[in-house]
């Protein structure tokens, strides 16, 4: 599967906006479930790629601010919601996370406390097989796709979070007294 032709059908399925993540991964899964079970499970390893290559360490930084806190699933799940706002979101916060500050929800998070995860998301392909062939998909076999929560530099390191997320840490750090 093309990285073109995954994006596709998240952007199919966002076209008009829906209200939730939820709703994206539903219509996902519909469009999906009508394709050969082969193309679904090549949709589901493709995931798999761009849930691992955003596992990087300032990005789970970015969804720990956002969040108000952040477990490995929670990076999992933010990751999923990132997925729903559209290739050009992640791909923005993949290379920059300090520039989901510039994202409106998130911005608007600031002061509401809204909490951005999106599990749904992530459950789109096998969603998809079981409503297409009446059994779960065939497991992955993919690499992790987050570094390992041990070895992640201190996010409560408030001094730390400034110098590496500096706009996303004006948004959600108090401000120094």
């Amino acid at each position: 599967m093309r990285t073109d032709d995954f994006w596709a059908v998240i952007d199919r399925a966002t076209a008009d906006r829906p209200a939730s993540p939820d709703e994206v991964a539903k219509r996902a899964a519909a469009e999906l479930a009508g394709r050969d079970p082969a193309e679904i499970v090549a949709w589901g390893r493709h995931l798999d790629k761009v849930m691992s290559a955003s596992g990087k360490e300032d990005l789970w930084a970015a969804a720990y601010l956002i969040n108000g806190g952040c477990s490995d699933d929670g990076f999992d799940h933010f990751r999923g919601w990132l997925i729903a706002n559209g290739r050009d979101v992640l791909a923005r916060a993949v290379r920059d996370p300090d520039s989901l500050a510039d994202v409106p929800a998130v911005r608007s998070a600031a002061s509401t406390g809204a909490v951005f995860e999106a599990e749904e998301v992530l459950t789109i392909a096998q969603m998809a097989y079981q409503q297409a062939t009446g059994e779960a998909m065939p497991p992955s076999e993919a690499p992790p796709a987050r570094p390992d929560a041990a070895m992640l530099w201190d996010f409560d390191d408030e001094e730390e979070m400034q110098r590496r997320l500096p706009r996303l840490s004006s948004l959600f750090l108090e401000p120094p007294e």
